[in-house]
């Protein structure tokens, strides 16, 4: 089972690491509109490190000093907790402790379960943050298709979730990556 857990941690490493590629790139372009309707590529950069913030960093007291207003500086601070956690023997062991946040009471997740889910919303939101700043963005096909074929198979649970928009009719001949993001409420033709 530790082989299986150290695929799952290397895995979300590798998809942290294409996503701060991304980042990096994003230049001038923080407040460009990204395929996510509500947010620019600032707020899609601050939804994936509140994401971790929350379902892994603070439970296990990270605590990343970020700057404030160094979007990328605050990504490779985020990236380097998570490297730093997921060195860590025995995280996949046991259930991990959720403070209460805001209005929501303390809970319990297991990180083998929600590290996965961590991992495919880093990976839609790599595209996000690199058609934002105006990239073609291609994502790992292997990766895609792992994904796609892990989705449950109604189509609009994802949606009822309130995660994920409403799955989208993809282009004709779609590769995995863009039946992945249609499946995810994307786009996959979408340009700023």
């Amino acid at each position: 089972m530790a082989d299986d857990y150290s695929v799952l941690a290397e895995r979300h490493l590798h998809i942290c690491r294409r996503f701060g590629n991304e980042v990096s790139t994003v230049g001038d372009r923080w407040h460009s509109q990204s395929p996510c309707g509500a947010w620019d590529a600032r707020g899609v950069l601050e939804h994936v490190i509140g994401f971790h913030d929350v379902l892994l960093l603070r439970p296990l007291g990270a605590k990343p000093q970020r700057p404030k207003d160094d979007p990328v500086g605050r990504w490779m601070a985020t990236a380097q907790a998570l490297e730093g956690v997921f060195e860590r023997p025995g995280l996949f062991d046991g259930i991990v402790d959720i403070p209460p946040i805001g209005n929501n009471p303390p809970s319990q997740i297991d990180a083998a379960q929600v590290v996965p889910l961590l991992s495919r919303d880093v990976l839609i939101h790599t595209w996000d943050i690199g058609r934002s700043a105006g990239h073609e963005v291609t994502l790992d096909p292997e990766v895609c298709r792992s994904f796609l074929e892990g989705l449950p198979p109604d189509i609009d649970v994802l949606a009822a979730s309130g995660l994920y928009d409403k799955p989208k009719g993809p282009p004709a001949g779609a590769d995995n990556q863009a039946l992945l993001l249609a499946r995810l409420g994307r786009d996959p033709t979408w340009s700023p």
